[in-house]
Order: structure tokens, then sequence, then C-alpha cells
């Protein structure tokens, strides 16, 4: 099948020698001529990105949340009374027979926790046995609470596992178990298992693909640097824009899976130009102006989406959404500028063998000609599908995962389990009251028991133990223990019921200021806050996504109608997470429990993510049906035309993009299980459903009107060229072609890149199809 018509184009190249594309030619051109010079320089600019980050500080987790009166709890205890203001984990000693408190196993316990508090940076660690500690009533069970007051930045992994080694030390008396922030870093899986299966699937998709293991190299090569330069870079930058350590997990995952997508597409452009005659230089100054555009426009797209996440009003969602828009920019600049020196170092290695691995593939064709001919049919049974994908998103509860889900095997849920057991649920999750007191009053003692005992009588409410001063005497602390687990609805509406009905009652007419805080306080005013601007972010990721398309594609009706069905598959995606972490539909497959509630800042995260790069793959697509459509094709020849050049890359590119999320699966923390899981499920939805079923057919329903933009709005909007586009790049004179297998190519004498001292020929420009 002809790829192309041969009728007049619809546009003529009127911007020879102007604009990105031909900027990304020349780029390409030099780096591809002089690629041991380029390579030496590429690894000068890495060695200095290292030395930055090597003398960077290192970065604070900032969860603050200004303004909400958890976080006024959290400021207040830390200037005055900072082992409760800073991270804390918990032990839990327990005997199969007898009493903790009898002679051995309380002498274990104490041993045990004399090595603890000589710990750097433990703050408090009160024995069990002295008034106000927490022992069961069956006397089996003793909970020591272990607060440091060093600052957060300095916590590190090898803490977590001093912390378990002292406390271990009071086996085999007694059973050691444990939970908390220290806990979960020790328990930090050190090895990148996510990452080297995600590439070793890469590589053999790479290989199906290309059939070639220089171009799966050059394409590993070029994705690898980009995600490597952008956690340097990452870790360069982190203090003084203050980004959380989860977004390097996230960047590694997005930058990875983009990354391979965007060197997988300007490397096969490459050897359909090589397959058509091209020599070394012209290949890919056409692949750096035709796909390397696409790649800038979709690496802007994701980078625009991800980082609206700053509109939510959460300076650590927003900052993991900056940390994601650095590492795909790397990965976009060393596809531009990597890819091009593997292409001179490679040489003729990347050349296709046959014609055959990089012709239009007829199998796509003969799909685009299927979902073309009955275009509202394909699009009502797309929509379908992802409407049943979609329907367990209707009993999405959005909490707060915590110990209780982890899996029954690890030492934090054994400890979530007997806390629960010996105090009662409501032991994992209680309230921390902070209460700013008059300093030296003395009626102050009176004043809060009457708080205490208001809190203490209120329905919902397990225990209140004693009010505790400060050092300085300026405020008082206060545990109140729900009797309802921290996920539950009861807690919630009891924490708001302190807050609006109870400690008002109980300090009016008193010069106490009372602030709830805890980790269910902090949730709940979280959530508070992201809801309310949920409809702001979402207004600004999308309009700016459609505005960038009507910029790329000149068109109104494509990106509108883009971005409905990209809704659709993120609603999809939310009802894939509901089924397999609430539902528990194959959860334990992958480690996790059922009945699991979704984190509040995934949907967001999930929306930004999964909105930039479905426009990724829209780019992908769409550029090639357009590239076919100003060659002269009609609307439906286009679209069948695109499809065949372009399908069987999008295909894999998905594949390989799933493939890389869904191996974060491996990893220890639910979090990580849900993104990898969301988001890998979400690209398959995605390429499967809307880019290859309900996109061509829209497209071909659509008409001669989908790439219409009305004349005013063409003249106010930059026009940001794509390879849909004929633009002209200056390539040298065509070499001599011979025959090859199935195809031309460039005489093999002149394969190799030449001398970089010889002179270059003088530039002539040509029409980019």
């Amino acid at each position: 099948m002809a790829i192309f018509s041969t009728k007049r184009p619809r546009r003529s190249p009127d911007l020879a020698g102007k604009g990105l594309p031909q900027l990304l030619a020349r780029l390409a051109r030099i780096l591809s001529s002089h690629w041991q010079r380029s390579l030496a320089a590429a690894a000068g600019v890495m060695v200095l990105l290292v030395l930055a980050a090597a003398a960077a500080d290192k970065a604070v987790d900032d969860l603050s949340l200004p303004g909400a009166e958890s976080q006024q709890a959290v400021d207040l205890l830390q200037a005055h009374s900072p082992a409760f203001g800073g991270v804390d984990s918990m032990l839990v000693f327990t005997v199969d027979e007898g009493k903790v408190s009898d002679p051995a196993p309380k002498a274990a316990i104490e041993g045990a926790l004399a090595k603890v508090r000589e710990l750097e940076g433990v703050g408090l660690a009160a024995s069990p046995f002295e008034p106000g500690g927490q022992v069961s009533e069956d006397g089996r069970l003793a909970a020591v609470d272990v607060r440091y007051s060093s600052d957060p930045a300095t916590i590190v992994k090898a803490d977590g596992e001093a912390l378990i080694a002292a406390g271990e030390t009071a086996e085999p008396e007694v059973q050691v178990e444990a939970r908390g922030v220290l806990i979960d870093l020790a328990s930090e899986q050190a090895a990148p298992v996510g990452e080297l299966i995600g590439v070793a699937v890469a590589i053999v998709l790479l290989l199906l693909l290309f059939r070639s293991g220089a171009a799966m190299a050059a394409t590993l090569i070029g994705a690898l640097v980009g995600v490597v330069a952008g956690q340097v870079l990452l870790a360069a930058v982190s203090a003084p824009l203050g980004l959380p350590t989860f977004a390097a997990f996230l960047a590694v995952m997005i930058g990875l899976g983009a990354g391979i997508d965007y060197s997988l597409l300007i490397i096969g452009r490459y050897r359909e130009q090589r397959a058509a005659g091209d020599g070394m230089q012209d290949a890919a100054a056409r692949a750096a102006a035709t796909s390397g555009t696409t790649v800038v426009a979709a690496g802007l797209i994701v980078m625009v989406a991800i980082a609206g996440l700053l509109v939510i009003g959460v300076p650590y969602v927003g900052k993991m959404g900056v940390g994601a828009a650095i590492a795909v920019a790397a990965v976009v600049v060393s596809a531009l500028t990597i890819l091009p020196i593997m292409i001179g170092a490679f040489g003729r290695r990347l050349v296709p063998k046959k014609a055959a691995h990089v012709e239009a593939s007829a199998a796509f064709a003969r799909w685009g000609e299927i979902v073309t001919r009955r275009p509202w049919a394909s699009i009502a049974a797309g929509v379908v599908v992802l409407l049943i994908f979609a329907a367990p998103v209707t009993q999405l509860r959005i909490g707060q995962p915590d110990d209780g889900n982890q899996t029954e095997s690890r030492t934090q849920r054994v400890a979530y389990d007997q806390l629960t057991e010996a105090f009662g649920p409501g032991s994992n999750g209680p309230f921390l009251l902070a209460v700013d007191t008059p300093k030296g009053a003395p009626e102050t003692e009176r004043q809060l028991g009457a708080l205490q005992r208001a809190i203490a009588d209120t329905p919902g409410i397990a225990s209140v133990p004693a009010a505790s001063l400060s050092e300085d005497g300026e405020i008082a602390t206060i545990f109140a223990i729900p009797a309802t687990a921290p996920q539950d609805a009861r807690t919630s509406a009891l924490l708001d019921r302190l807050r609006e009905d109870v400690i008002p009652r109980a300090t009016a007419g008193t010069p106490l200021k009372v602030y709830v805080g805890g980790n269910v306080a902090g949730f709940e005013d979280t959530s508070d806050k992201v809801g309310g601007r949920l409809p702001l972010f979402i207004s600004v990721v999308i309009g700016l996504s459609v505005l960038l398309l009507v910029m790329v594609f000149r068109s109104l009706w494509i990106p509108l109608v883009s971005a409905l069905f990209n809704l659709l598959s993120v609603a999809a995606a939310y009802g894939v997470v509901v089924a397999v972490f609430q539902e528990g539909i194959g959860a334990s497959l992958i480690g996790a429990d059922s009945g699991v509630p979704i984190i509040f800042f995934l949907p967001v995260m999930l929306f930004a993510i999964l909105f930039g790069l479905s426009m990724d793959y829209n780019v992908f697509l769409l550029s090639r049906i357009h590239e076919a459509y100003n060659a002269g094709d009609g609307p439906r020849e286009s679209v069948i035309h695109g499809m065949a050049r372009i399908g069987k890359v999008v295909v894999f590119a998905g594949l390989i993009m799933a493939a890389v999320f869904l191996s974060f699966v491996t990893q220890n923390d639910l979090i990580g299980k849900m993104f990898g899981v969301g988001l890998g499920l979400a690209i398959l939805i995605d390429v499967l459903i809307v880019r290859m079923v309900i996109a061509p057919a829209v497209v071909t329903l659509l008409g001669d009107r989908a790439w219409w933009l009305p004349a005013w709005m063409d003249r106010a909007l930059p026009n940001v060229s794509l390879e849909g586009r004929r633009e002209t790049v200056e390539v040298e004179p065509e070499r001599e072609k011979v025959p090859v297998a199935g195809g031309m190519r460039p005489d093999a004498a002149h394969d190799d890149a030449p001398d970089e001292d010889a002179p270059e020929s003088p530039p002539m420009a040509i029409p980019v199809a």
C-alpha cells in the first residue's frame, strides 16, 4: 500500500531555514558527524552535574500544609517540644507466656531501651513500666514510642536499621516488632529491582520491534543517559527547590518509560530514512526535524500537565510534579543530543538489514481500514470498554493507607495488629493536641484537666492520658485515642466534632488555644485542601494541554475531542486502581492487601501524569496522520496510511512504558505499587483502546474539519511546527544510492561517519516528508 499520495501537498515548504525543526536538524548533523567530540562534551556535562549533586545539601522532605490546623499543631510542638514534633517509630515487645513485667522480660526490654537511647538523634524512649507507659491489660505487651529530636533531613536508612538492631537485643526473652517512619526507611528496597525488570522487558520488546541489537542499544542508551542525568540533576536541585524524596521515585518511573518511548520514535524514523536512501547525516537531520520535533511537543505537554500540580496548593504534591517535570525535560534533551551521537558512533550498524523492518505495516493498515469503515461502531465499542474499566471508580474511597494495609508477614503489619488487639484500633492513629498555654498561670492545670475530661467524655474517644507540659511551660500535649481505626469514617467525623464543638466549648473563657494534629488530622486537612483546588487543577491541566495541541496541529476539534477521551482514559485508570486495591482483584499477586483506601494525592498525580502521557501517544499518532493528510491524502486515507506507519511504534512504545510502570509493583512501598498498577494498566488501556480504536475513528468522522482552525485563532497563536507540516531542512547532496534487499541504501563505502576535518559539502534545502 502506498503511504503517501502523489497529489499536490496542501502546505508548501514555506519555512526554510526557520523554526525548531531546522534547529534540531542542524544540531543532529553536527552531533552525528562529530560524535567523538560530542560524546566527550556530553561526558563532561555529566561529570559537572555529578559534582554539583555531590556538593549539594541533602533535601528535607517538607510535608507542611500552610494554614492548616494540623500544621499549626506541628509548628507549636517543634518550637517547644522537639521530640513530639520530629519523626517517630514504635517498638512493640510481647511474650507468649507470663507478663512483660516479669523479671527476665523486663530486664531484656530495659536493656534494649538503654541501647535505643544511645542512638544518635533519639530524644525520647520512655520505659513502658513508668507511670503513663503503655502495657496491655493482660500484661503480655509493652509498646514504646521512640521519638527523634534531630533534623528529619538527617534521618536515613541506617538509622532505621540501627533502631531495629537495638530493639532486637531484647530477644529471645521477648518478641520484638516495630512500625513507623524509621522502620519504613529500614525496609526500603536497596536493589533497583523494578528498574532492572523494566529495562529487561524493554530490551526484549525493542529487539522485536527493530530486529537490530544496535538500534536497541542506541535507544536504551539515549533513554538511560536521560534518566541518570535527571536523577543527578534532581539531587543537585532538591535542596534549593525543596523537592520531596518521593519525587526521585516518580522521576525514575516516568523518565524511564518516556525516555525509551522518545528515543524509540527518533531511532525508528532515522532507520526509515536510511532505508529510503538517505545518508547518515541526512537521515539524522530528517529524524530530528520530524520525530525530534514531535518529542519536544510531547515532552512539553507532559511537563505542563505534571507541573499543573502546583495549583493544588499542597507544597510537597506540587514539588513532586516539578521533580517529575525535570525528569521528563532531561530525557527529552537526551533524546535530542545523545541519540545523534549514538547514530554517529554506531554508523551503518543502525541501517536496517531489510526494508521490511521499517516499511509500513500491512497489518496496521488493515486495522485502520476496519476501524475507519464503521467509525461510529468503533467509537461506541471503545467507549463501552472504557466505561467497564471505569465502573469501579464509583466506589473510590480516599483514605490514608497505613501499616494495617501491609502484607501480614511484614513487621509493620504485625506490630499494627498487636497494638490494635492490645489497645484498640484507634491506638494506631491518635489525635495529638498541642495546647498553647500561658506560662506560669496557676489556673492552667485546672483548665487542662477540664479540657481532658471533656475530650474523654466525647462518644468515640477510647482514652485520654493526662496532659504533659513542655519544659518551658508554654505548651501542653494531650493524646486522644479514638475508639475507631484511622481509616474509619467515624474517626474523621470524631475529628470534626472535637474541632467544631467539644474543644471550643471546653476552652471557652480560658486563654487556652488548642490545635488538633496527628496523622489523621493532617490527612483530613490535606484532603480538604486538595478537594477545594481540584476544579482549578483539572481546568489548568486540560486547558494548557488543549492549547498546546491547538498550536501544534493548527486544529480546534482534534484537541477538544482528545481531551474528552483522555478524561475517559483517566477514569478507567481510577477504576483499575480501585478494583485492585479496594476490591482486592489480583491484589495478592502483587503482594498487596485488599480493602486498601486510595491515598489522597494519587488521583491528582495519576490525572496529571496520565493526561500528559496520553497526549504523548496522541501526538505520535496524529502527527503521522497529519503528515499523510498534508501530503494529499483524504481524511480516511490519511488515517489508514498514518496508522500503517506509526501504529506498530505506538503499540510497542505503549507496551514498553506499561512494562516499566508495572515492574514497580515489586516495590515494598504500597503507594509505589499503586502508581505502578495505575500507570501501567492505564497506558495499556489508552494505547490499545483510545489510540488504536477511538482516535482513528474520530479523525475519520471529523473529515477535513479535523484540521480546521478559525482564522483569527490561527493568527493569534504561535505556530509550533510538527512533523505533519512539510518543513525544509538543510541536508547534504544525496549520496549515490545502491539497491539492497527490499529497497535502496547509500553506498556502503560512504556509510561510516566522515572525517571530522574534511570539508563539508554545501547544504541544500529539501522538503521533509
